[in-house]
């Protein structure tokens, strides 16, 4: 099955990280998502009620994002990972999830967090990836190669 890992990162770069480890162990491609202006650590800071992300969340804003995965069709399964941010995927997931034809697909998705754990967020990136099945949602505390095979073998 051809799979492709992707993932957005914010500065502390976990995600990242845990998403080439899910690539390394799947036998997958990646591709990071980026928004189209970078985030900066003002644009970061959640305790600041007028940061970016904060404006993004309330206002329920579309992130304009950088970049497509190269030949999406040919991928049945997508492997979708990000940092938990108010119970859920950041805006600039969610956006880029809503430019991309799902129909077909079997996705999955992890995450990384500072302190929320995984919840309902499979449920809640669903209505944005249409036309795919959603058979998996883990939250990582750390990116060990065994954990992810462990969790790739359940998918």
């Amino acid at each position: 099955m051809k799979t492709l890992v992707m993932y957005f990162s914010a500065e502390s770069g976990r995600t990242a990280a845990l998403a080439k480890v899910i690539a390394e162990e799947a036998a997958a491609d990646l591709f990071e998502i980026k928004p189209e202006k970078p985030y900066s650590k003002a644009d970061l800071n959640y305790l600041n009620p007028l940061s970016r992300v904060n404006l993004e969340k309330i206002g329920n804003k579309e992130v304009p994002t950088a970049g497509v995965p190269e030949h999406f069709e040919q991928y049945e399964q997508v492997l979708i990972g990000f940092p938990i941010w108010y119970a859920g995927a950041p805006n600039v997931v969610i956006s880029f999830c809503k430019s991309l034809d799902w129909n077909g697909k079997k996705a999955a998705v992890f995450a990384t967090s500072g302190g929320s754990g995984i919840g309902k967020t499979a449920e809640k990136l669903a209505p944005f990836v249409k036309g795919a099945e959603i058979h998996g949602a883990k939250l990582f505390t750390e990116a060990d190669a065994e954990t992810v095979r462990d969790w790739l073998k359940s998918l």
